[in-house]
């Protein structure tokens, strides 16, 4: 009795073209100087690289391992050493490249230890998987799903036939009808391991097309005194597909969106058996498979044994492959095939045929015309669907309508595309569609689990708000319960009668103590104020102005420390310490203003002192400063305190500066503040320093009466001297000129920051100019600044006193041309390194580096023309 075929819808009768390859028996294709192994060659998550760049590898060894459930490893299909991991051209109709291992190898084919399994059916049903997985076995004939995962099954589902899939459909391919007539023996070998693995409860079948003769009448001897039945069936495009096979051979349909095993049907291609068979009983990996190398382009046509990872091209010169004939290339066949434009793609797991056809074979796709809405892709669509209709949504990126009509269930055969009339590529558009829509589910999956995260977060912070509110709400009853019970102790025990005074004391000081607790109200600020309104009326000693200013004093520094902390931190609170600095600096503030006013209010120890009088004043304060008066803070300790927090100012805004901090305006402000305090200081020391005394060495200045009535006296003459102010401009050059040292280095650096250091420096400037033009009012003419005389040439300590000495008097060191062409050239040096060093870099001050360049370049060349003239 002969088993029903069943038929399944539309389908097509392309030409078969097998007979080109079928010639010669299967060839050993050698070992290419280099192969190159993909990381993805199945479906699922990349294996992970666990080899590094210039390790010795051998053949079968574990290259990169498994990532995920979903993925196999990959192995070495051949020794040698590993010379790159990196990203290859490889076949994908993405036409981009993947991450791949490259091997050079060491022609010496040398195996790694390995053995196979004695015998199977020792082992248990996840030993077998393990094996399975561990072998690095996919789908040979499709798209490449983890073999171990499809046959784990479920028990809830039992299996009640084991499909192997010989059909081998698609035209010009031949490698499966080869791998059948030489080594059948393999094949029924694996595909009992598979039986044993399924266990299926009816029937174990292999589906092969009645156009390959030879192979089934070898199959069918194979599989004499065995449990397998060898089915022939009608040729017929696509009857390889997985659903459609099922349905052939079992008149069973796979309902859409499930998956064969929810019918209680295993299926696997005859070359993945094989391969199980080799890695069970020989302990082999999957590194090589049968590929058919083909086409009219190719003078040889044949089936190789080849390594995984081997190039398309070291196989396509084995078969004397003429490019100037060829159309295309395609990797696998003619209808579900890739073409790709480089020759240099390596054979994988799914690799079953190169295919270089002629223009008169397979010609060149030609431009789409509109659809004419004929309706034959819709009867030769194999699964039922409607292509014409799926175009149309897919072209307008309709995805849901799209589901609706059921695009996941497009095997992508290519039979709609090969009978158009209008040559529209619609496997293509149904591409795209596929991979927008997962693109679109990805981004809504992750979009709703941020959604849930945000509603969790949002509960669980206000269970947390509720249960601190409850425990707050106890703790206050609590205390309120407390201070009640207290107070009734209290009271108690002043009606209590005491015969002892010590006794009535602590009785006194309970009383006190629980009247204070009745007061609390559970509210922490209400109680600090009833507390100071009780402390007022109490009549407690109050603090000393001093002693509160200095207390408020260490608050602002403990305030502004944290302010710079939280600015170099990069807190996101910048505001809320800015608010406290200046509410303490408000503070100490009115505290420093009391200071000031009891300090006023504070009686003169002698009502007949003249304090108009500058000299009598000054006799006053310095009686009062013997007689132990408290000494107030110099002007020259202040000046120097407030120049050291200026330093420390300038320190932080640099090192803000440098690392990009994003308040450098707030660390500017600070700069700001601590000038200003410092050039009030600096004005009151030139005051005190206008009012000094001319050095008299009759006066007596350890006694501070004498060195007063100095001071005062040289303050009531009058007259700042020219030296004072010849000190102030020679410390406004020595600070123009590291402001110009740090603006210089800034520009080398490349700093985002330069406008900042270009205002430091104009500021100095400004500075500077004033002060030379004090300088010039204050000397008389008689006393205009001489040059002093030369110094000789080979003294430089000389030289260098003397420049000194002619910049104090007001007048700097003219520089002969020859020095002058020395130092520009010097900094032209300098410039142009720190412009090839930016060019470089990369810098996005280039510009201002060239600019300086340019400049110092025209200076060069005036001091060059004004030597040449003095010579």
């Amino acid at each position: 009795m002969s088993r029903r075929i069943y038929d399944i819808p539309g389908g097509i009768h392309p030409a078969e073209n097998k007979s080109q390859s079928l010639k010669n028996p299967i060839k050993n294709a050698g070992i290419p100087a280099q192969i190159v192994l993909p990381l993805s060659q199945h479906i699922g998550a990349p294996a992970k690289p666990i080899v590094t760049v210039g390790e010795r590898v051998l053949k079968g060894q574990v290259i990169a391992e498994a990532n995920g459930f979903v993925s196999v490893p990959v192995h070495a299909s051949t020794s040698g050493t590993v010379i790159a991991i990196e990203t290859r051209p490889i076949t994908h109709f993405s036409g981009l490249e993947a991450p791949c291992i490259i091997i050079d190898t060491d022609g010496a084919d040398e195996w790694v230890e390995h053995q196979g399994v004695d015998d199977y059916r020792q082992l248990d049903k996840q030993q077998l998987l393990n094996l399975i997985r561990n072998a690095g076995i996919a789908g040979m004939g499709g798209a490449g799903f983890p073999s171990s995962i499809k046959l784990a099954g479920h028990p809830d589902k039992p299996i009640a036939t084991l499909i192997i899939n010989a059909t081998e459909c698609e035209p010009y391919i031949t490698a499966d009808d080869m791998l059948i007539r030489e080594r059948a023996e393999q094949v029924v070998a694996g595909v009992q391991i598979l039986q044993h693995l399924v266990s299926p409860t009816s029937e174990t079948l292999i589906g092969i097309e009645d156009n390959k003769p030879e192979a089934i009448e070898i199959l069918r001897q194979a599989c004499q005194n065995t449990t397998i039945e060898v089915v022939s069936l009608p040729t017929k495009y696509p009857s390889g597909g997985e659903k459609q096979l099922i349905q052939i051979l079992t008149g069973k349909e796979v309902p859409s969106g499930k998956l064969p095993a929810d019918i209680g049907v295993v299926l696997q291609n005859i070359g993945t058996a094989t391969a199980i068979y080799r890695a069970v009983t020989h302990g082999e990996p999957l590194i090589e498979r049968i590929t058919t190398v083909t086409g009219e382009a190719i003078e040889t046509p044949q089936n190789y044994q080849v390594l995984l990872g081997t190039p398309a091209n070291y196989l396509l010169e084995k078969c004397a492959f003429d490019i100037r004939q060829a159309s295309q290339l395609i990797i696998g066949g003619p209808m579900m095939g890739i073409a790709v434009n480089n020759t240099d793609v390596p054979v994988v797991k799914t690799t079953n045929c190169i295919l270089a056809p002629t223009a008169a074979e397979i010609a060149p796709p030609t431009p789409a015309q509109a659809c004419i809405r004929c309706g034959t892709c819709a009867n030769a669509c194999p699964a039922g669907l409607l292509p014409q209709q799926l175009y149309w949504f897919s072209r307008a990126k309709e995805n849901e309508k799209l589901e609706e009509h059921n695009l996941a269930d497009c095997i992508e055969c290519g039979c709609c595309t090969y009978v158009c009339p209008s040559n529209i590529p619609l496997v293509q558009y149904y591409r795209a569609s596929k991979a927008a829509i997962r693109t679109a589910k990805a981004e809504a999956d992750k979009s709703e689990h941020a959604k849930q995260r945000f509603e969790a977060r949002e509960a669980r912070i206000e269970q947390v708000n509720a249960e601190k509110e409850a425990k707050r709400a106890a703790r206050a009853a609590a205390a309120k319960e407390a201070a009640a019970k207290k107070a009734a102790a209290a009271q108690s025990a002043e009606a209590t009668p005491s015969s002892d005074g010590k006794a009535d004391v602590i009785a006194a000081a309970l009383a006190r103590t629980a009247a204070k607790k009745a007061t609390t109200t559970g509210d922490p600020v209400q109680d600090a104020i009833e507390r100071a309104k009780a402390k007022r009326a109490g009549g407690a000693s109050e603090e000393s102005a001093e002693d509160k200013l200095a207390k408020l004093e260490k608050r602002l520094d403990n305030a502004k420390n944290k302010l710079a902390a939280a600015i170099e931190a990069g807190n996101d609170n910048i505001d809320a310490f800015k608010t406290g600095v200046e509410k303490s600096q408000a503070k100490v503030d009115e505290a420093r203003a009391a200071v000031a006013a009891e300090q006023k209010a504070a009686p003169v120890e002698d009502n007949s002192v003249d304090l108009s009088d500058p000299v009598a004043a000054a006799i006053a304060k310095a009686q009062n400063k013997r007689a132990g008066g408290a000494s107030e803070e110099s002007a020259e300790d202040k000046l120097a305190k407030l120049e050291k927090r200026l330093e420390n100012a300038n320190n932080k805004l640099a090192a803000a500066i440098e690392a990009g901090n994003d308040n450098i305006d707030a660390f500017k402000t600070g700069v700001e503040k601590s000038q200003a305090k410092v050039d009030e200081a600096r004005a009151a020391v030139a005051a005190e320093q206008k009012a000094a005394p001319v050095e008299d060495n009759s006066v007596d200045l350890s006694d501070p009466v004498a060195a007063a009535i100095a001071k005062a006296q040289a303050k009531r003459a009058g007259g700042a001297t020219a030296e004072s102010i010849d000190d102030k401009v020679a410390k406004l050059e020595t600070r123009l000129a590291k402001a110009q040292q740090k603006l210089a280095a800034a520009e080398a650096e490349g700093n985002d920051n330069i406008d900042a250091f270009k205002t430091g420096v104009e500021k100095s400037q400004e500075k500077l100019d004033a002060a030379k033009l004090e300088q010039a009012k204050t000397r008389p003419a008689s006393e205009a600044p001489t040059a002093p005389k030369a110094a000789a040439d080979d003294d430089p300590v000389a030289a260098a006193i003397a420049k000194a000495q002619a910049k104090r008097a007001g007048a700097s060191v003219a520089e002969t041309p020859e020095q002058q062409v020395a130092k520009l050239r010097k900094r032209l040096t300098m410039a142009e390194d720190k412009l090839r060093a930016a060019e470089a870099e990369g810098s996005d001050k280039l510009e201002a580096f060239q600019a300086g360049v340019d400049k110092l370049q025209s200076k060069l060349r005036e001091a060059e023309a004004a030597l040449a003239e003095s010579e």
